[in-house]
């Protein structure tokens, strides 16, 4: 077949467009991508190389986090892998499967990653991802059924074949995703360079951005709850909130929040803050803003930040002349509260403490989750050699956090934000997760080691406080604890133990979602539920088979609660207003310490 053709005079041929060649506008086009995308990498290369950039300093910085024996043979291998991966995907592409795509199985699990339609409805992507699903599978499956493993070598081994798995796979990779591939056609590569852009801005920063890190500012769209610094000292601030109503109630609440993030995540916003929401319910509120650490916190550990806490009910009480307060310890902060608890009732001080309420906390690490497969002595041979400042940097400790669900924290914006060229979406929660704190070295082994690994807290008096051995057994401080049914940072079964340890009243509550979610639920918001049942059950198995579901948000059931220990109000005046009383104000809320990198 000719690619000639005949006028209709019939005395001259011309030559007929090729639709499958590229035409000069689009070849100049193309090259004009290419080249500004080089221009990218050029500019980044050489900001690299500027003596004073501090680019250098960050997670991918070989001398920081790939320069040591342990994480260099990994990175090789990693690199191997990774490059076998590319090419055999790509292999596949070029495959014309004698076969017609097959239909969606409508009782298969739905995998996000493979929404597009041309993974089904498209013969060589649909060869690729049934590939993709059968080579994962068995993976698993071979993982798992490996023989002459301990329980920890297994899941170590299985959650290494997980990240494997996700890693490698085919909608990671540009050639290979075809919504990727059918954005840059439609956008003409401009996908492709804004999503070169946002990579090698994240690679500068040292960190996987999920939010565009100037939408939000602390002070002035989150964290906003009016109030004032009352106290500071080198290791926290310690914040007091206007009051809204006109009496309060007569116990103060202290807030404990995880030193490992900003105290923010209570504070978000008007419409999700449980701050502003506890103040409108009447109480007088007070937040501990920890400060990041930096290489003057070097020697800080264990007793340090119990003696804070301490600190900081005894500032409260001083303030407000009250016998005692209500207290809040989320996460890592309500493990060191419970410790607290324990050195206050070792030392006859039980009663500077009216309750306490634990939200998604540990005590006992038996059941700690996946978090448990970074205390072997491999990984804190690494910690070590990452902390050489006498702090770990933030960056390090979210990256770990992220790779528990590398699926939805990690390659979900990888091919988001890189691949398809995304803008970023503007959620405050996500700013708040990427909002790093840096943690002191010899603490954080401390906490690794003898909570984590060895478990010691549990154990009577093989812990001490300031010289005081500490037993869980002696707190019987009225404890309301509170756990999320799909937590994977502190797992529902690992919270549970709480009712095992403490001797005092206690009220379980689980609520709906996570970690955070399951938290930071404001009424208004009409989502998730929660169940509340026997106290008195032996197991968590025989608590949730009796316990009742109520819709909506836990909030309300906490503060009658908190009203049932002590329902006293008094007149929201004097020291109930910050900065009235003996403690002038230092700054406004949420003071310095929130804010320093």
């Amino acid at each position: 077949m000719s690619d000639t053709g005949t006028d209709k005079a019939g005395d001259e041929t011309t030559e007929a467009p090729n639709p499958f060649m590229p035409s000069p506008e689009d070849m100049q086009h193309w090259a004009s991508v290419m080249g500004r995308a080089q221009q990218m990498m050029l500019d980044y290369a050489m900001a690299q190389a500027n003596p004073g950039s501090t680019a250098a300093a960050n997670l991918f910085d070989p001398a920081s986090w790939l320069q040591n024996p342990t994480t260099q043979a990994w990175a090789e291998q990693s690199a191997k892998m990774w490059e076998q991966g590319a090419a055999f995907w790509t292999s596949l592409t070029a495959l014309k499967p004698p076969f017609a795509a097959a239909a969606p199985d409508a009782d298969a699990p739905k995998d996000k990653r493979f929404a597009d339609p041309d993974w089904t409805q498209n013969p060589a992507f649909a060869l690729i991802r049934q590939t993709y699903g059968l080579l994962a599978d068995q993976l698993l499956t071979t993982t798992r059924q490996m023989s002459g493993l301990d329980e920890h070598a297994r899941a170590k081994m299985e959650f290494a074949a997980k990240s494997m798995t996700e890693a490698l796979s085919p909608t990671n990779l540009a050639i290979t995703n075809p919504e990727v591939i059918r954005r840059a056609v439609e956008t003409r590569g401009e996908s492709l360079l804004k999503g070169l852009k946002h990579m090698l801005t994240d690679l500068a920063r040292g960190q996987l951005s999920h939010v565009d890190p100037d939408a939000f500012e602390v002070g002035r769209n989150i964290a906003t709850t009016p109030g004032k610094v009352i106290h500071e000292t080198d290791l926290y601030q310690l914040i007091q909130y206007a009051p809204t109503t006109k009496d309060v109630f007569t116990v103060p609440l202290v807030i404990f929040p995880p030193w490992i993030n900003r105290f923010y995540i209570l504070d978000l916003n008007p419409a999700k803050s449980f701050v502003a929401w506890a103040v409108e319910q009447g109480l007088t509120v007070f937040m501990v803003s920890w400060k990041s650490a930096d290489a003057s916190m070097s020697e800080i550990v264990w007793d340090d930040y119990i003696a804070a806490q301490v600190d900081a009910i005894d500032t409260v009480r001083d303030l407000l002349d009250v016998p005692h307060v209500h207290t809040i310890g989320y996460c890592v902060a309500g493990t060191t509260l419970a410790a607290t608890l324990a050195m206050l009732a070792a030392q006859g001080e039980a009663d500077k403490v009216k309750s306490v309420t634990f939200f998604t906390a540990q005590v006992d690490f038996e059941l700690a989750g996946d978090l448990k497969m970074f205390v072997d002595d491999q990984y804190l041979a690494l910690l070590q050699q990452l902390s050489a400042g006498g702090f770990l940097d933030g960056r390090y400790m979210a990256a770990t956090f992220n790779s528990l669900r590398g699926r939805d924290l990690i390659w979900n914006y990888v091919v988001s934000n890189y691949l398809l060229g995304n803008d970023y979406p503007p959620f405050d929660l996500l700013y708040w997760n990427g909002d790093v704190t840096n943690l002191p070295a010899k603490w954080h082994r401390q906490y690794l080691v003898d909570l984590y690994r060895d478990n010691r807290l549990v154990i009577p008096n093989s812990l001490s406080v300031m010289g005081t051995p500490i037993d869980l057994k002696k707190i019987r401080t009225p404890a309301y604890i509170q756990a999320g049914r799909e937590d994977h940072i502190a797992p529902l079964a690992s919270v549970w133990r709480l009712m095992d340890h403490l001797a005092g009243p206690k009220t379980f509550l689980l609520a709906g979602s996570g970690h955070i979610a399951g938290v930071v639920n404001p009424p208004a918001a009409g989502k998730y539920q929660y169940w509340t049942g026997d106290n008195d059950a032996a197991t968590l198995d025989e608590f949730v088979a009796g316990a009742a579901e109520t819709k909506g948000s836990w909030w309300p059931h906490w503060i009658g609660w908190i009203a049932e220990q002590d329902s006293a109000k008094t007149p929201a005046k004097g020291a109930r207003a910050p900065g009235k009383g003996a403690r002038k104000a230092i700054e406004d809320a949420p003071g310095r310490y929130v804010k320093q990198r």
